[in-house]
């Protein structure tokens, strides 16, 4: 169970790290966006993200992924 954990969050910090080094000014131009949004609308683009994320995960259990 560690190990799968550990593993998720290697590969969050591996995406996240790829955004930073390939397009730096891509990320400083969303954040910008993201500050002009209002804060009900960053909420529920979370909310999104979340519910995707989750869809991601039973969808690889789905497919043969243990624990």
């Amino acid at each position: 169970m560690i190990a799968l954990i550990l593993l998720a969050i290697g590969l969050v910090m591996i995406v996240e790290g790829l955004a930073y080094v390939l397009a730096p000014s891509l990320i400083e131009q969303v954040l910008e966006i993201l500050r002009s949004l209002p804060e009900a609308s960053r909420r529920q683009m979370g909310g999104l993200v979340l519910v995707f994320g989750l869809l991601l995960v039973w969808g690889a259990f789905q497919l043969g992924v243990s624990l």
